[in-house]
């Protein structure tokens, strides 16, 4: 597995707009159908990435916590699911469904849309405004495997809450690490 940092999109940019299947339920889901009130978070994932295995407990917690005060949550994956089949579509279910979350979880096949908001690892997290633009990129949080440190969503809370609370955003942000999401050739 390969350590890769977020490469950290500029803030203020548009999120960019997509209509992908939900692995859920099958149907189409566009930005316009998981965007808040007061801001959306578009969250890059996978199914096989132990760094993914190690925050889900505190995304499922997050996106609960914070979808009651305005907040929409969405999960994309996008690597390719020919060479990696355990991130494909129906397995993407299974881990939709046992890990119970509560945001849709949509299959960017072609990878499109990962490329529009330039996402390179997972977990990738991006903080949109109420009027979709961006004020957050980066980690959830200190917490990576192995490292001893508790998974608590600290950096992307404060964003949240930064939102919530009419507050500046903190200028330095901290990438996201991970896998790297894996490229068709």
């Amino acid at each position: 597995m390969a350590l890769t940092p977020s490469t950290m999109l500029p803030l203020d940019t548009q999120a960019p707009d997509f209509i992908l299947i939900d692995a859920v339920t099958n149907k189409p889901v566009g930005l316009q159908d998981v965007r808040g009130e007061k801001g959306t978070v578009v969250m890059f994932i996978c199914n096989h990435c132990p760094f993914v295995k190690h925050v889900n407990e505190e995304l499922v917690r997050l996106a609960n916590d914070y979808r009651v005060t305005g907040f929409g949550f969405v999960a994309i994956s996008s690597n390719d699911a020919e060479n990696y089949p355990q991130d494909a579509p129906q397995y993407m279910w299974d881990v939709a469904r046992k890990e119970n979350y509560p945001f849709p979880y949509l299959f960017d096949e072609t990878q499109e849309i990962a490329k529009a908001y330039h996402a390179a690892c997972t977990p990738d997290f991006y903080l949109f405004d109420a009027d979709l633009k961006l004020v957050y990129r980066g980690q959830l949080d200190n917490s990576r495997p192995g490292n001893g440190i508790p998974v608590n969503g600290r950096d992307l809370r404060e964003a949240i809450d930064n939102i919530l609370n009419n507050n500046p955003q903190r200028k330095e942000q901290k990438p996201s690490m991970g896998c790297n999401i894996k490229w068709k050739k």
